[in-house]
């Protein structure tokens, strides 16, 4: 079962990714550093509710 959620990024809270996870092999919440457009540069990225 796959799920849809968006990356929210720490500093700015501007949501800026759309992903895809299984949510039985990754239950927990996802954290990635990915590049943000409006701060522009690479920040802390988490998985929105």
């Amino acid at each position: 079962m796959r799920v849809q959620f968006t990356l929210r990024c720490e500093n700015c809270r501007s949501e800026n990714y759309i992903y895809t996870k299984n949510k039985q092999s990754h239950p927990k919440r996802m954290e990635v550093k990915k590049f943000c457009k409006k701060c522009n540069e690479h920040t802390m990225h988490k998985e929105k509710k």
